[in-house]
């Protein structure tokens, strides 16, 4: 078994398919002649008195008949020429070794891009056509126009005109990004009373949604809280049997009801019974159905007046998973959430692969929502508390 890697590196390693034959028809062209009839001889037979006598003929003189010339004996015909054999086939030529399809590179984690950068001006001053190339990366790595024009602005403001190194570079890039993020980290406190604190967890579907669930659960239940899940999302196929699973891998209970059911009813059940047990949190998953926002709003809003019969401020929570690899989509998806949801705060999924998480610092320069944790890999202790110094570091390609 590989030796297990740390969060952070898992963090770092990504913030990162005969022609027709013609046939031949060949056609044979018959040649007819005519024949020309011989022309018939219509003139009587001679009668027979007319017909003179016959003269007799001479005797024949027999003239002797010479010998046959003996033959000659017939001269042996000479032996035949074995034929060439034929020359040996030539062995086929190797079939060339097919030439590999090149795949599409994964888009290249920020730091690499600014790493790229800062190489090329290593040394240099920091001048306009260097201030271009570094918003053109962070741009590029999904920070977005806004905050790629600010952490530009804040460089030329500070260090415009001076000699910078490579490294001198990605610290003051990783100093602005922070200054962007911190703000925003927030950690999600349980301090509702009287209890449960009623969190309500929504995205879209693949987001990760689900499994963000179970792993908040275990992280919560580390701390000492008493953790319920309510399986709200009745609509998705395997949506309960999924959460159950990962419940039982977190350790606690999930209240659930068929598949296709209300979730209103199911999340009405799973209040009462923390509150009757004296739970500390309750999680709710959600549809991730955005293909019908309508039904979606009024979906959520029932289960708010649902929640607002048993505890006036519930939910106390509206959490936002969001998929880190979608890139700038995940802004749409904020636009659209905050619409029918009323969100409250974000936990961003999946830094673990070839994700480019620039788009947190987009997030947090255009909406100013708390980023509660990131989710780092599959496992279910592999949420993380959001730390913006050491993402921006990340990010700028610092750590």
């Amino acid at each position: 078994m590989s030796e297990k890697k740390s969060w952070t590196e898992r963090l770092f390693g990504g913030f990162r398919k005969t022609a027709d034959k013609l046939s031949e028809s060949l056609s044979a062209a018959a040649a007819g002649a005519t024949l020309t009839p011989e022309p018939v001889d219509d003139t009587p037979e001679p009668i027979a008195d007319d017909i003179p006598a016959p003269t007799p003929a001479p005797a024949p003189v027999l003239e002797p008949v010479p010998e046959p010339e003996p033959k000659p004996e017939p001269e042996p015909e000479p032996a035949p020429t074995p034929a060439p054999k034929p020359a040996p086939a030539p062995a086929p030529a190797p079939a060339p070794a097919p030439v590999p399809v090149a795949k599409p590179a994964p888009a290249p984690a920020p730091a690499k891009l600014v790493s790229k950068i800062a190489t090329t001006i290593a040394t240099a001053k920091l001048d306009d056509r260097t201030l271009d190339q570094v918003e053109d990366a962070l741009i590029l790595s999904d920070l977005g126009p806004g905050a790629a024009a600010r952490i530009r602005a804040k460089l030329a403001d500070k260090r415009f005109g001076l000699a910078i190194t490579e490294r001198e570079l990605k610290e003051a890039v990783a100093d602005e990004i922070a200054a962007i993020l911190r703000p925003v980290a927030r950690p999600l406190e349980i301090t509702a009373f009287p209890r449960p604190q009623v969190i309500l967890v929504i995205g879209v579907n693949g987001s990760g949604k689900t499994t963000t669930i179970a792993k908040l659960a275990h992280w919560l239940k580390e701390d000492d809280y008493g953790v319920l899940l309510a399986a709200g999302d009745t609509f998705r196929a395997a949506a309960i049997e999924q959460l159950a699973v990962w419940a039982e891998r977190a350790g606690v209970e999930v209240v659930r009801g068929a598949e296709g059911g209300d979730p209103a009813s199911i999340v009405f059940d799973a209040v009462k019974r923390a509150t009757d047990t004296g739970i500390d949190a309750l999680l709710v998953d959600t549809a991730g159905r955005l293909h019908n926002k309508r039904e979606l709003m009024d979906e959520l809003a029932k289960i708010r007046r649902v929640l607002g019969r048993l505890n006036p401020e519930a939910p106390h929570d509206v959490v936002l998973v969001l998929d880190a690899s979608n890139g700038q989509n995940v802004l749409a998806q904020i636009d659209t959430f905050r619409e029918v949801a009323g969100v409250t705060g974000l936990i961003m999924t999946k830094l673990d692969g070839t994700a480019r998480g620039g788009v947190l610092v987009a997030a947090a320069e255009q909406y100013g929502l708390p980023i509660h944790a990131i989710g780092v890999g599959e496992k279910i202790d592999d949420l993380r508390p959001f730390d913006p110094d050491l993402v921006a570091r990340v990010i700028a390609g610092v750590a």
